[in-house]
């Protein structure tokens, strides 16, 4: 970092510190207070900046720049500069789309140059000389550079870091969180651990639809295919459940679909098969009682005796979702090895516009169902050209 963007990056980290607590910055910042200040930048900006990178830079800070060497990235600056100002709310994705070129730093930036500078007028103060150059370098970007947004770049996640800073860098969210848990979601290394709690984003007249533990983010484009990985999830009561949702919205009163791998032995009080199961439902949202079932594949059905190879068979799992206009295409891949092919499993028409995708694990509204562990291993989500 220039010797002059550190200055004014100490100014403006003093600043965001002065925001926060009511007091000027005069020793480094302890571990509880970085997590503060980490805590309500998110809060306010939607943005994140982990807290020990705020606790090295306080230490940058205070003890001077030449014993400690840090070099903040543009959207660190960015973030903090978001803060100070009282920016919109916002997140990654969003900042990405639409202000990649990190307004708020270089507004603060060229504030504070601004009034250091006093009356003096630099040599690029005057029109007659900034005016042609400005000209030939528009021109040269036109020339390299026609104006076309950005395509949506593939996001995979193999979910390595589980950290709530780290999660959240990569533009998770998680709803209606429970935290004991939450807690216990790398509990196996190297995968996610969630959890078939309690709720259901199926309508019932006695409850309100929530998902405990959704961990969702936002879609960026129109037409995409969305996909996640289990192992071991070998689910063995009614309504256990695990997989992918696509929501309008994340308090469930907008339209939703969910793709689910569950258990079901319900026959309306008759002796019903035990069945292992890809279910589709749609949900046209509040004030609609009756989802409906789109797709109901039978996998497997589980005979005694033959559990442990069912089981085996289960080992990996896979679901997919392709959207493409209003068309959903639902896939599903079960196998011993990771490698098993997809089979399609429904196709349907449902006009939404889904603005987020989300992994989760249920057992409905019930209370004499187990929670069992579901592992998921990797989550993508693939933007797609919308054209035939």
């Amino acid at each position: 970092m220039a010797d002059d963007d550190a200055r004014l990056f100490s100014t403006l980290f003093a600043e965001a510190f002065e925001k926060c607590f009511g007091r000027r910055l005069g020793v480094a910042l302890t571990e509880s207070e970085s997590k503060l200040l980490s805590s309500r930048i998110l809060s306010e900006t939607g943005l994140v900046i982990g807290w020990k990178s705020i606790k090295n830079y306080s230490l940058f800070i205070v003890r001077g720049h030449s014993k400690r060497r840090e070099n903040p990235s543009l959207a660190t600056l960015d973030t903090l500069a978001r803060y100070v100002a009282g920016a919109p709310h916002t997140d990654e994705i969003q900042r990405q789309k639409n202000e990649s070129h990190f307004p708020y730093w270089f507004a603060y930036r060229e504030r504070r140059a601004g009034s250091a500078g006093g009356g003096t007028k630099r040599r690029w103060n005057r029109p007659e000389l900034w005016i042609p150059a400005a000209g030939a370098v528009l021109a040269a970007l036109l020339l390299l550079h026609p104006f076309r947004a950005a395509a949506p770049e593939r996001f995979v996640d193999d979910f390595r870091s589980l950290g709530d800073d780290s999660l959240a860098g990569r533009g998770w969210m998680v709803g209606n969180k429970d935290s004991a848990f939450w807690a216990m979601r790398g509990r196996q290394p190297g995968v996610l651990a969630m959890y078939t709690l309690r709720g259901d984003n199926w309508p019932d007249s006695s409850e309100s639809p929530r998902i405990r533990d959704l961990l969702f983010r936002e879609i960026p484009a129109d037409c995409f295919s969305v996909e996640v990985h289990l192992i071991d999830f070998f689910p063995q009561r009614n309504w256990q459940q695990a997989g992918i949702v696509l929501l309008e919205d994340t308090a469930f009163v907008k339209k939703g679909v969910r793709l689910s791998l569950a258990y079901n032995d319900f026959a309306g009080g008759f002796r019903g098969r035990r069945q292992i199961l890809v279910q589709a439902i749609t949900s046209l949202g509040r004030g609609f009682e009756n989802p409906e079932e789109v797709a109901h594949k039978n996998l497997f059905d589980l005979q005694p005796g033959d559990e442990q190879l069912v089981e085996e068979n289960m080992k990996h799992a896979a679901l997919r979702i392709e959207k493409k206009g209003a068309t959903l295409r639902f896939l599903c891949s079960t196998g011993p090895l990771e490698n098993s092919s997809f089979k399609e499993i429904a196709i349907r028409e449902f006009p939404f516009q889904p603005r987020y995708a989300g992994i989760f694990a249920l057992k409905g509204f019930v209370d004499d169902s187990v929670v069992a562990p579901v592992y998921v291993t990797l989550f993508s989500l693939t933007p797609d050209p919308c054209g035939k």
